[in-house]
C-alpha cells in the first residue's frame, strides 16, 4: 500500500477528513505538524518562535520524508506550506504516494476560518477584508505546488462524509 498524503490550504479540511479516512479504511493517519511538535517537544507556534521560519521549514522536510520512508501505511496530512518548501512538492509525485489537493475557494477557506482565526498565526489580528486579500493572495502563491498533487479533490459544497467518498473513489 502507498502512503496517502492530503494537502491543501489552511481551512480546506486536511485533519477532519484524513480522521474521517483513517476510521473508514484503517490506516492510520498521522498529522506532519503534530509529528514536528513532538518531536521538537515545542508547539509549532514555539519553534517559529525561539528557532524561526527556516529551521521549522527544516525540520518539517526531514519529517516529511522520514514518515514518506517509514514502511507503515498511513496516511500523512501536510501542514498548508509544507509543498511550497525544501522541494516537498516533487516528493507528491513518487510512485509510493497517492497525493491529494484538497481544493477549497477563497469564499469556502474564508468562511471556515473567519470563526476561529484566534488559533491560526498568520490570520489570527486580520479584519475581514485583510483575511479575505490574504487568503486569495497566499492561494495563489502557493497553488503551483499544491497542483503538484496527483489528484484533486474539490471540497466547495460536500461534506466530509462525502470528501471521503471521493477519495475512497480515487484510491478503489
Amino acid at each position: 500500500m502507498k502512503k496517502i498524503i492530503l494537502l491543501g490550504y489552511m481551512g480546506c479540511g486536511k485533519s477532519t477528513i484524513a480522521q474521517n479516512l483513517s476510521k473508514s479504511i484503517n490506516i492510520p493517519f498521522l498529522d506532519l505538524d503534530k509529528c514536528i511538535e513532538k518531536r521538537a517537544n515545542l508547539s509549532i507556534n514555539e519553534i517559529f518562535e525561539q528557532h524561526g521560519e527556516i529551521y521549522f521549514r527544516k525540520l518539517e522536510h526531514e519529517m516529511f520524508v522520514e514518515l514518506l520512508q517509514s514502511s507503515e501505511n498511513s496516511i500523512i496530512g501536510l501542514g498548508g506550506g509544507t509543498p511550497c518548501y525544501a522541494n516537498n512538492h516533487e516528493l507528491l509525485k513518487s510512485d509510493t504516494v497517492v497525493s491529494i489537493y484538497l481544493k477549497a475557494s477563497i469564499e469556502t477557506l474564508y468562511n471556515r476560518l473567519v470563526h476561529n482565526k484566534s488559533k491560526r498565526p498568520l490570520i489570527a489580528n486580520m479584519d475581514e477584508e485583510e483575511m479575505k486579500e490574504f487568503i486569495a493572495k497566499h492561494l495563489f502563491d502557493r497553488s503551483f505546488y499544491y497542483n503538484h498533487a496527483q489528484h484533486k479533490v474539490v471540497v466547495d459544497d460536500k461534506t466530509v462524509e462525502e470528501t471521503v467518498e471521493d477519495i475512497k473513489t480515487l484510491l478503489a
